[in-house]
């Protein structure tokens, strides 16, 4: 049986991490920008952090809506980014020993 070469393996791990990481960071900004009155949802780089935002935030939405006004939504898609990044490390980890 062929086994995967563990520097792909961590280079995947590394690839994970840092992508989750962006994501989880975007969200943050995303939040920020919410609390900003003038924000310019029609600027390229506003309008792009809200396009890869989007779908990690509006499932969380449909599910669970607003509480008394405030969206716990980013909060919410922050930790199951958290995890995510966490069960797929361990994943990619659990391949690396196999080998």
């Amino acid at each position: 049986m062929n086994s995967v070469d563990p520097v792909i393996i961590t280079a995947m791990i590394t690839l994970v991490d840092r992508a989750i990481e962006l994501l989880t960071f975007l969200v943050l900004v995303r939040v920020v920008l919410s609390w900003v009155p003038s924000v310019d949802y029609g600027h390229p780089l506003i309008s792009l952090i809200v396009r890869i935002t989007d779908p990690v935030l509006l499932p969380v939405r449909r599910l669970l809506p607003a509480v008394g006004g405030l969206d716990l939504s980013p909060w919410i898609a922050m930790l199951l980014l958290n995890f995510a990044r966490q069960l797929i490390h361990q994943l990619l980890v659990s391949l690396l020993t196999a080998t």
